[in-house]
């Protein structure tokens, strides 16, 4: 059986205010279309507010519960989306940053690991 690789993120912009959350099949390329919207038209809600910056994200198998997760975390509140990035990445690096990947120590979701629900 083929597994295929989706995710669930968020990413912020530069000052952490405001949070999107999104679903896609490759995250990295995900992240650079967040980044040519903002420096291109801005069509997006992440290229008008600058939401390049990934915080957190989650692996899935199936794109259905890759959406259905998506729905639910776009559901809660701001402070439940802060409480479970700040369990996978307290210090809220940003995560595809080459500064913070310089670092290392970066959090990775392990495949098979349940999400953190609050």
């Amino acid at each position: 059986m083929k597994h295929h690789n989706y995710f669930v993120y968020i990413t912020t912009n530069p000052g952490k205010t405001v949070l999107y959350t999104g679903v896609t099949n490759d995250l990295e390329r995900r992240m650079d279309e967040h980044l040519a919207d903002h420096l291109g038209e801005r069509k997006t809600f992440a290229g008008k507010y600058f939401c390049y910056n990934l915080i957190y994200y989650e692996y899935y198998f199936h794109i259905e519960w890759a959406i259905a997760r998506e729905k639910q975390i776009k559901g809660w509140t701001r402070k439940k989306k802060e409480a479970l990035i700040a369990k996978f990445n307290p210090d809220w690096r940003f995560l595809n940053s080459e500064a913070e990947i310089e670092k290392g120590n970066l959090p990775v979701w392990i495949i098979g690991e349940e999400p953190w629900d609050l």
